[in-house]
């Protein structure tokens, strides 16, 4: 394979009807069958792994990351096909809010030699901009760190809960510095998407219940490509959009998937 298949999927914590939602997940992960995973809203405690029940069977190593001190934590986990050699977590600025928001950094033993994933999920409130701008220069100086020019071009997925044209997303993208150094991450939707790109949207049923706004907040984003060629969006679409064969949705969030060249 001269391609790396990454996905991103906010799994909406527990809610109900969660053991429907949990065998939607499977099952369309089982269909999608990406290298690499980034899921959003994870819990893990007191029992309870849900990105290790989502992987149960299929193959997936798993990282989990969090900054809530909580018993029962939420987080972001990394689930992969090649092992983790190794993962940390970072904490984001909360901006003055009471939101624990951190970013999971994997190297994964991929057979083009290590690969560094990121996964995040930044301040959820419409009118918190300001905040996810502070986040997104964090987790631009975090890769920055743990990622060198030279090596795999670093993968960067996760709910950003911020549109396109949002000031967090063209930094992101190259288009504004903050008021600081600028940086550069190719959104593959943006680049080679395919098809509608709305990822929370109230088509539905979990998400037109918070009667927000329609739009598309969800990405894969890679540091790319490099001199050699690796870490080209080749394709982009999204996925568990649609109803599992129990006629229930994955989450309140549909994911996105992306290959790239490897």
């Amino acid at each position: 394979m001269d391609r790396l298949r990454v996905a991103t999927l906010n799994v909406w914590n527990r809610c109900d009807p969660w053991e429907q939602r949990l065998a939607t997940i499977r099952e369309q992960l089982s269909e999608l069958g990406p290298d690499v995973i980034g899921l959003q809203e994870a819990l893990c405690g007191e029992g309870f792994d849900q990105a290790a029940a989502i992987a149960e069977g299929l193959g997936y190593h798993v990282a989990f990351g969090s900054t809530r001190g909580e018993p029962i934590q939420m987080g972001n986990a990394i689930l992969s096909r090649f092992p983790v050699l190794r993962s940390e977590v970072i904490a984001l600025p909360d901006g003055g809010t009471s939101e624990r928001r951190c970013l999971v950094h994997a190297v994964l033993d991929a057979p083009m030699g290590p690969l560094p994933v990121f996964v995040t999920h930044l301040n959820w409130k419409l009118h918190e901009g300001h905040v996810r701008c502070l986040q997104v220069r964090s987790v631009a100086d975090a890769v920055k760190a743990r990622a060198p020019i030279h090596e795999f071009p670093p993968v960067l997925v996760g709910d950003f809960n911020a549109e396109p044209g949002a000031d967090e997303i063209r930094f992101l993208g190259g288009l504004t510095g903050l008021g600081g150094p600028c940086t550069y991450f190719a959104d593959c939707f943006a680049l080679v998407g395919e098809g509608e790109g709305v990822t929370f949207s109230c088509g539905n049923p979990f998400a037109a219940q918070n009667r927000e706004p329609e739009r598309r907040i969800d990405y894969v984003f890679v540091r790319g490509p490099d001199a050699r060629g690796r870490g080209r969006p080749l394709s982009a679409r999204r996925c568990f959009d649609r109803p599992g064969t129990n006629g229930v949705f994955a989450s309140d969030h549909y994911g996105v998937v992306a290959e790239v060249s490897r």
